[in-house]
């Protein structure tokens, strides 16, 4: 059982991320659902997160993998029914797992009653308003307000057929909300009230940073846009500081309850922007991707390291660590590509255009560094949030037909954008086709036949195995984490050293050659060892002085 009464549970919690329709499918739709989700619990269990934070649920068209979303207090029927949320609430705390939900409050879909009501309804309406609409320019209203870009390439406006244009900042079935709408803020206060009395725990705040904007009679063109700073609060449209009144509402209604709910933000801010949505009067939390766009060097971790424990120690807060995401190229794959001259992120993007063909990919090295690299981030102080099917090794799917893919990044810029479901094709439970054990149907994207060999049932009693890495790392942080310190240490080049409590070390060689260990008890290694030597691109976990654990 969860502890119901601990307020600080999420300041080092390892977090399960789920792509739902894409984690296990319980009635052979192809599509994963929320009892899938349930009937995985045991694995979940058995892994030893502290929570599951599953990707948008709410009934949607799809148009960006559930981010577009019809109704924010109900399940699309195709993963389950609002029982079906209580059940899987019910399940998890019995399994000792909290549950944090995703929130979307940017933008609804198109299909949101909200936005029907606003078509059906007059320009200068009410239900206009709740959304961002701006007339025209032309005679009749027939160019858009601005030449503004979506997210998603094309246009950031689209017609509505009476000489008005609403904002979509991604795709057109995403209608931008007017955050300075009281309507909209008293019903998002309603949403969060709906979802904390069902027993959730916490909230992933999509687009955090976005929420207030400040658009003039006269809307400023792209390359204005582009020039404006985001760094001091005056974008109008990214990271305002009014925004911040929107959160610390928020706040007032998470700690309603007790224990207070959890919130972390997806903010895309500069770095001194961050502790602010972190703060206990705001979110809480906000997460931290500078490891994921980070190559793999020592000085690059270990700046980002200390830069993120500065900005978490400014706010109060705890940072975050991810490697891998929904929206991200695994990070089994980033580290398998030649060594970058651009950002890992985009490197790993471009491989993708080409279906995975050049660079050549160097799939064990990619998994040796990740498996180095994850044991680097579940040592640090902060929250670890961990995407479904790293803790198999999985490598990104790169070739997936033009007809099978959904994102819409890929239809909106072709040849230019691949899309993100390369890291979203269902998990492999199984070696058995139709679909490694994901449901009794064909996936919803195709699984590659590589698949069966990184299946649960290949990796469960392996002792070397990737998922038995992710098992033990994850039983030893739980008994290790006593504090949120970290003192460094002395080390070789190539090299990063740090100790934590209870003489906790970790050591990572980004090298290409091996290093001599320190004195100390080896708890756990992400490559076999010989002897005293910690291979290249090799993390270890040593014990200091009488063992703290057994």
């Amino acid at each position: 059982m969860t502890d119901e009464t601990d307020a600080t549970w999420w300041r080092q919690a390892a977090v399960y991320q789920i792509y739902p329709r894409s984690f296990a499918d319980a009635n052979a739709d192809g599509i994963g659902d929320l009892p899938g989700i349930r009937s995985r619990i045991p694995y979940l269990r058995s892994l030893g997160i502290d929570a599951v934070w599953p990707s948008p649920f709410y009934p949607s068209a799809l148009a960006d993998g559930g981010y577009d979303v019809d109704d924010y207090r109900d399940v699309d029927p195709r993963l389950g029914t609002l029982d079906d949320v209580d059940a899987l609430i019910a399940d998890l705390h019995a399994a000792g797992i909290r549950l944090i939900v995703d929130i979307v409050p940017n933008h609804t879909s198109n299909r949101h009653a909200w936005f029907v009501d606003a078509l059906a309804s007059p320009r200068g309406s009410a239900a206009r308003n709740r959304y961002i609409f701006r007339d025209g320019l032309g005679a009749n209203g027939e160019l858009p307000p601005a030449d503004w870009t979506s997210a998603f390439g094309g246009p950031a406006w689209e017609p509505v057929g009476d000489g008005q244009w609403y904002l979509h900042y991604f795709a057109k079935e995403q209608p931008d909300l007017n955050w300075d709408n009281r309507e909209v803020r008293d019903d998002f206060l309603t949403t969060l009230r709906f979802w904390s009395d069902r027993g959730v725990d916490g909230f992933r705040i999509d687009v955090a940073h976005g929420l207030a904007k400040k658009l003039d009679k006269t809307l400023p063109s792209q390359a204005d846009l582009d020039a404006t700073p985001k760094n001091n609060g005056g974008h109008p449209l990214w990271d305002r500081d009014e925004v911040h009144e929107i959160y610390a509402e928020w706040r007032s209604v998470f700690n309603s309850y007790s224990p207070p709910r959890t919130a972390v933000a997806e903010a895309w801010v500069e770095s001194h922007r961050v502790p602010r949505y972190a703060s206990p009067e705001g979110l809480g939390q906000a997460f931290n991707f500078d490891l994921l766009r980070a190559n793999f060097e020592a000085d690059a971790f270990r700046r980002v390291v200390e830069d993120n424990l500065a900005l978490a120690a400014e706010s109060g807060s705890s940072t975050t660590w991810v490697l891998s995401n929904h929206d991200v190229v695994r990070h089994a794959t980033r580290y398998g590509l030649p060594e970058p001259t651009e950002p890992i992120e985009k490197h790993g993007h471009a491989w993708l255009l080409t279906g995975g063909v050049s660079p050549v990919l160097d799939a064990e090295r990619g998994l040796r560094r990740a498996r180095a690299a994850t044991l680097f981030e579940l040592a640090l102080p902060g929250s670890a949030y961990l995407y479904q099917g790293e803790e198999l090794g999985l490598h990104e799917v790169p070739d997936i037909p033009a007809e099978r893919r959904q994102d819409p990044a890929f239809f909106r810029n072709p040849g230019v954008e691949i899309g993100r479901d390369g890291c979203r094709v269902p998990l492999p439970w199984t070696t058995d086709r139709p679909s490694f054990g994901f449901g009794a149907a064909h996936a919803h994207l195709p699984q590659p036949d590589w698949f069966a060999s990184m299946a649960v049932s290949v990796q469960d009693d392996n002792p070397d195995s990737t998922l038995a890495l992710y098992r033990r790392a994850l039983e030893l942080r739980r008994r290790l984490q006593t504090s949120e310190d970290l003192e460094w240490l002395d080390s070789a080049p190539d090299v990063v050293r740090f100790r934590r409590p209870n003489g906790w070390e970790t050591i990572i060689n980004f090298g290409g050659e091996p290093v001599e260990l320190p004195a100390g008890t080896v708890l756990l290694s992400s490559s076999p060892l010989t002897g005293r030597q910690l291979p290249a691109e090799t993390t270890v976990w040593l014990q200091q002085g009488p063992p703290a654990i057994s």
